[in-house]
This record gives structure tokens, C-alpha cells and sequence, in this order.
């Protein structure tokens, strides 16, 4: 792990971030990074990887596998997981893996709600 980042974390992980000059491959010493990604997130934040161009292939090969598994909503086995945040647990809430079913229903739901508001979005200008 190069960096953490402390504090609540609206990005998800595998979201890349500013690479700092002169980083080196947290793996290979002798490497020069290719790309900082997001790591481990939590409601505590996040860690940021920086990664030469084989272990970022190597990174995405392991997202790819990551998305077979059972969902943590619906607890169905599913080869669509992807992480996801609740809407009502916040931007920085904790990351659950989620299959596309949970997470279409999840964003039906804060549609029909947000449509139900008409052209009124239930606040005042005070509150924006």
C-alpha cells in the first residue's frame, strides 16, 4: 500500500487517482508506477495502490474474478457483482458487493422516489 487516504471516500474500489511523479510499483521496487488505483475502502477511507503496467493487468484480471460470487443484498450466487454504495447509508457508507438485479431495483426505487417530487424537489433554496 503507497498511500490512504483518511476520512469518508465517495469513490469506489478500482477508481484511479492522481499519480504522484516519480512513483514506484508498490510490488516491484525497480518499476515505475503506471497508475494509482483505489484499493480497500471503508467507511474510514481508502487505499491507493500505486502499480506498474503488469500488475495493473494483473489487478484487472482479479476484478474480473471478483465479480463471480454470491451478492451480499440477495445473498443469490451471481457473475455481475460490482460495488456498490446504499443510497440511504451515505456517499461514504460502506461498500457492498452487489449483484445487477439488487442494484437496477436499488436505482428503480430512488428513481420512482425522486419522480414522485414532480418539478417540487421537497427543499427549500435555503437548503441547497
Amino acid at each position: 500500500m503507497s498511500d490512504y487516504h483518511a476520512g469518508p471516500t465517495s469513490t469506489l474500489p478500482g477508481s484511479r487517482a492522481a499519480l504522484p511523479d516519480g512513483a514506484m510499483c508498490d510490488e516491484h521496487e525497480d518499476r515505475p508506477a503506471a497508475a494509482r488505483v483505489q484499493g480497500e475502502t471503508d467507511s474510514f477511507g481508502c487505499e491507493y495502490l500505486d502499480l506498474c503496467a503488469e500488475c495493473l493487468d494483473g489487478v484487472h484480471v482479479d476484478r474480473l474474478a471478483a465479480r463471480i460470487g454470491k451478492c451480499e443484498w440477495c445473498k443469490k450466487d451471481a457473475t455481475d457483482l460490482a460495488e456498490t454504495r446504499d443510497y440511504e447509508e451515505g456517499l461514504s457508507g460502506p461498500v457492498y458487493r452487489v449483484c445487477g438485479a439488487c442494484r437496477r431495483r436499488m436505482n428503480d426505487r430512488a428513481a420512482e422516489e425522486l419522480s414522485s417530487y414532480g418539478d417540487d424537489p421537497g427543499w427549500t433554496e435555503d437548503e441547497r
